[in-house]
C-alpha cells in the first residue's frame, strides 16, 4: 500500500465518518425536520457519480468512501421522507 493510497483512505474515512453523528441524532430523535431534502438529494446524486467514477478507475479509497457515504445518506433521505416531524 502506497502513502498516497493511505492518505486517500484516511481522507475518505474522515469525510465518511462525519455523517455518523447526523444519522445517529436523526435516528435517536426521530426528527429530520432540520435536514434539507434538496441538499441531500443533490449530495446523494454526487456521491453516486463519485462511486461510479471510483469503480471505473478501480480506485479503492473512492469506492470505499462513497459506498459507505451513499449508505449513510440513503438512511438520512429515508428518515427525511418518512419521519413526519
Amino acid at each position: 500500500m502506497t502513502a498516497i493510497m493511505i492518505l486517500g483512505l484516511v481522507a475518505a474515512g474522515l469525510t465518511t465518518v462525519a455523517f455518523i453523528p447526523q444519522v445517529h441524532k436523526t435516528w435517536k430523535t426521530k426528527s429530520a425536520k432540520d435536514l434539507s431534502l434538496g441538499m441531500y438529494l443533490i449530495f446523494t446524486s454526487g456521491v453516486v457519480l463519485w462511486l461510479i467514477y471510483g469503480i471505473l478507475r478501480k480506485d479503492i479509497p473512492i469506492i470505499a468512501a462513497n459506498a459507505v457515504t451513499l449508505s449513510l445518506t440513503l438512511v438520512l433521505l429515508y428518515f427525511k421522507i418518512f419521519y413526519k416531524e
